[in-house]
């Protein structure tokens, strides 16, 4: 038996833990060294958390306010097709679900990689199900095995930053830094910030939501930007960034430095952290599907929502369908990219929408300009490979947004 509306079950502790176990995830584990190889100095880096920062402010103040404004399923999708038109909701709503699910991808290889490279793939696609499994028992059950996640995690990461700090620091140091280079670093490190606004998506399923989702996407953004600046020191004191520059595992490699005991503790970390943010991930995508769906973008089928459970699970069932394919498909490294790229977009369209609303201006327009800065700055297989799979999704808009038209006509 299906429905199609859902239960508002998230009170703020529940909203605040889902907000950081969707930043803490394969991100903070992975991220450091592309970031450090594209900004050319330890100083660089910093800048760049900042801008990166600054942007996932604006982005975060921008969604907070409309979700408050707007407290159903669909995040920009929503605020898009209420704010300025359908094809600006499409634009987002598309750009989310191809972005996140090159997201979803990335996280569950993370897993795999950590935990037996050997067999990253089939150990990825193993994750996703098992995870579907979950959701699949309802948002409860999701914020419980979240707030688990978010708390080994913080766990684990505490321990590398407390014995790298207690380590003798390197000294090599890179000194190629530019203006370019410094916003690539940017759109990298914006893919470890990505899943603060997760909580917009869910916005349907949150207790008093014009209270509670203006408090926890802040206070989630704050406390996670505290945790990624102590990582970044820690890794940068132990590896300098030369080293770091050319890690793909800097944490692994961090504890390699300091105490070989440590890596499979850091190999546990990474996987709770990527399991975390993907249990998370598949709820998002499964809610802005179920949006799409209600106003007629993707299959009717989507809209089932479960009696018992009160999830939209055929939506949920497709997200994780397409997250296995770009398993199969992408690599950690591109799903990255092609992922920072597409939800840059998804963003640009929140900012842009929230420059509608009467009170703030400066800020919205600020995470809009930031955005469209990172999204070009980006490495450009992964602007072109994002922007194209963007402009497909936008050709098959613009067709059925005319057959729609067409039918109307012929109606009337």
């Amino acid at each position: 038996m299906s429905r199609t509306q859902l239960k508002r079950e998230l009170g703020l502790p529940g909203a605040v833990a889902i907000g950081m176990a969707s930043m803490l995830g394969a991100g903070v584990f992975t991220v450091w060294g592309p970031a450090v190889a594209a900004a050319g100095s330890a100083i660089t880096l910093l800048i760049a958390l900042a801008i990166a920062t600054g942007v996932a402010y604006c982005n975060a103040d921008s969604s907070a306010r409309l979700a408050a404004r707007y407290p159903q399923s669909g995040g920009a999708y929503l605020y898009g097709n209420k704010r300025l038109n359908p094809a600006a909701g499409f634009l987002a709503g598309w750009s989310f679900l191809t972005g996140k699910s090159a997201s979803a991808a990335a996280m569950a290889l993370t897993l795999g990689s950590y935990l037996a490279p050997d067999y990253a793939k089939p150990l990825a696609v193993a994750a996703i199900i098992v995870l579907l499994a979950v959701n699949l028992l309802g948002i409860r059950k999701t914020t419980i095995a979240t707030a688990i996640f978010l708390l080994v995690t913080l766990g684990i990461l505490a321990i590398i930053i407390t014995t790298g700090w207690s380590a003798g620091s390197w000294r090599e140091t890179l000194d190629e830094a530019s203006v370019h280079g410094t916003f690539t670093a940017a759109g990298l490190l914006f893919f470890a910030f990505a899943g603060y606004a997760r909580l917009a998506t869910l916005g349907e399923e949150v207790r008093r939501p014009q209270w509670t989702i203006p408090r926890a996407i802040p206070l989630a953004l704050v406390l996670t930007v505290a945790v990624y600046l102590l990582v970044a020191a820690t890794a940068l004191h132990v590896l300098g960034s030369a080293t770091l520059s050319e890690s793909t595992t800097a944490l692994a490699d961090v504890a390699a430095a300091v105490n070989p005991a440590l890596i499979p503790i850091v190999a546990i970390g990474a996987a709770v952290a990527a399991t975390g943010v993907l249990l998370s991930l598949l709820a998002g995508m499964g809610r802005t599907a179920l949006a799409m769906a209600r106003d007629g973008w993707l299959p009717r089928r989507f809209t089932a929502v479960s009696e018992r459970f009160s999830v939209p699970w055929v939506a949920e069932v497709a997200a994780a369908t397409a997250a296995i394919v770009i398993v199969s498909v992408f690599d950690i490294v591109t799903a990255i990219g092609f992922s920072s790229f597409c939800v840059l977009i998804y963003y640009a369209v929140a900012n842009a929408s929230a420059t509608t609303l009467n009170g703030r201006k400066v800020v919205p327009w600020l995470g809009l300009v930031g955005c469209l800065l990172m999204a070009i700055a980006l490495p450009p297989e992964s602007a072109l490979s994002g922007a194209t799979v963007i402009a497909l999704g936008m050709l098959v808009y613009f067709v059925l947004a005319r057959r729609a038209g067409r039918n109307r006509a012929d109606a009337a």
